[in-house]
């Protein structure tokens, strides 16, 4: 323990001694409490208070030290004549121990403790440590709030004038600490401290937390779709010519689609006409012979065998100048990209070029992610949020699960869902087909660590190997 006074060592920078404010006496007195308190309010930080707290409250009581405890648990901020308590040293480690022991007992009104108030395992080294009487006054905000302790150590009990100037300026550094840390997060070390007690119990929280069942869920892009849908091929080889509609135009069956260039085939036509005719002429020249020539009568058959061939090739090709015009087989709306995509473009027989989809038949599409899947059944509930209505969520079920993964528009590797809304009725007049948007998809039940944990754990299983 030091004898020296506690002021001795050197105040913070930001404390500062104004001139005129009157200097302290040998006998303490309502002039040394002014000047104290002014010292106090010159503070700009909780720093320089709890030195000046700690040291310039000597004038007031010669005290042998002094120890300013902050924040509700106390936390040791400063102890008078040390330059720092930052190092777990014997002494230290024993006050923060019996400052612990007895904050419970600490109201609102100062505290005096001697040996007997120690806790028993501290009660042996108080002699070593502390004199007869320590003081302990509470530090408290006028919202009532504790702010910190002030410790004073004393050879004997302060008279009753000493006593009260004490209170006094305990009140003024308790507002000063509560003004100083308005905009301090004082829950902090509340929170740490409490984390520190209740360790078991919140591990035992979070761990019947992480048991809790919950819904795995997952997010992919989705678009609105007819389920039941007629693709349009194109019927030959050829360009397409015109479009007789335009993208998600309402059709009726027999309705003109598009037609396809025939100027190939009606040149073809021609030249197949051409030849019938010449091919008719033989076979009629070879008929008037047959009655006087045994020469003509056995080519007849030939010849007529080449007109028939002819006939073949003109009605094959009346049949392909039929096809150049392709008509809708059924209702609904023509689905395609745009009119300029197509025109003047090459086609092969059998590629798509429109759909039909029946309006009243719509359904949702989604894109599931490799990456993202989780076990899906038949049955499970999806919601469609469209980009055209994002706070309209749309109610749907899958009816279908691709088995195998394919590439989505946006080049990721997916599986193909299938949705039918609930109620198609509700969900019509939003979901356009064609539209856009994100789906929700829900799966089965499982711990809320495993929901939590899956992307990590599967993350770090492809890194690892594991």
């Amino acid at each position: 323990m030091s004898n020296e006074r506690p002021d001795a060592h050197r105040p913070p920078a930001s404390i500062t001694v104004l001139p005129g404010a009157g200097a302290p006496t040998d006998t303490p007195d309502y002039r040394t409490l002014a000047y104290v308190a002014q010292r106090a309010r010159e503070c700009t930080d909780r720093v320089g208070l709890s030195f000046v707290a700690a040291n310039e409250t000597w004038h007031l009581a010669h005290y042998r030290q002094a120890f300013v405890f902050l924040g509700d648990p106390p936390v040791l901020a400063t102890v008078s004549g040390l330059a720092s308590v930052a190092e777990q040293t014997p002494f230290l480690v024993w006050l923060r121990a019996l400052a612990a022991g007895i904050h419970g007992r600490l109201g609102k009104e100062p505290l005096m403790l001697s040996i007997d108030d120690a806790p028993g395992a501290l009660r042996s080294d108080w002699s070593e440590w502390l004199p007869a009487v320590v003081l302990v006054y509470p530090l408290d905000g006028p919202d009532g709030r504790r702010c910190g302790t002030l410790w004073l150590c004393l050879d004997e009990s302060p008279d009753d004038e000493a006593f009260d100037l004490l209170s006094q300026v305990a009140e003024v550094y308790g507002h000063a600490f509560w003004a100083l840390g308005q905009g301090d997060r004082t829950w902090a070390p509340r929170v740490a401290t409490g984390v520190r007690r209740n360790a078991w119990w919140i591990a035992l929280g979070l761990v019947l937390l992480s048991l809790i069942p919950v819904r795995l869920s997952v997010l992919a892009p989705a678009e609105v779709i007819a389920l039941q849908s007629a693709a349009v091929a194109s019927p030959l080889d050829g360009v397409v010519a015109a479009f007789a509609v335009k993208p998600n135009q309402p059709v009726k069956a027999g309705d003109r689609l598009f037609s396809l260039d025939g100027t190939t085939l009606v040149s073809r036509r021609e030249v197949a006409m051409k030849q019938l005719a010449v091919a008719r002429a033989d076979a009629m020249a070879a008929t008037q012979k047959a009655f006087g020539s045994d020469d003509s009568r056995a080519d007849l058959a030939v010849l007529n065998g080449r007109v028939a061939e002819r006939q073949a090739e003109v009605a094959a090709l009346d049949e392909l100048l039929q096809r150049v015009d392709v008509k809708a087989g059924r209702d609904g709306i023509a689905v395609f990209g745009d009119v300029d995509d197509w025109q003047g473009r090459p086609v092969v027989t059998g590629e798509r070029i429109l759909q039909l989809a029946d309006p009243d038949d719509a359904g949702v599409l989604v894109w599931l992610p490799v990456a993202d899947a989780i076990n899906l059944s038949e049955g499970a509930e999806v919601r469609l949020y469209l980009q055209t209505a994002p706070l309209t969520p749309l109610a749907a079920r899958i009816v279908q699960t691709s088995y195998q993964a394919t590439l989505s528009p946006e080049g990721v590797a997916s599986y193909r869902v299938r949705a039918r809304f609930d109620d198609p009725g509700a969900a019509l007049p939003v979901a356009r087909i064609g539209l856009k948007g994100t789906a929700k998809i829900h799966g089965d039940r499982a711990p809320l660590a495993y929901y939590l944990l899956r992307r990590p754990l599967a993350a770090a299983r492809a890194w690892t190997g594991w």
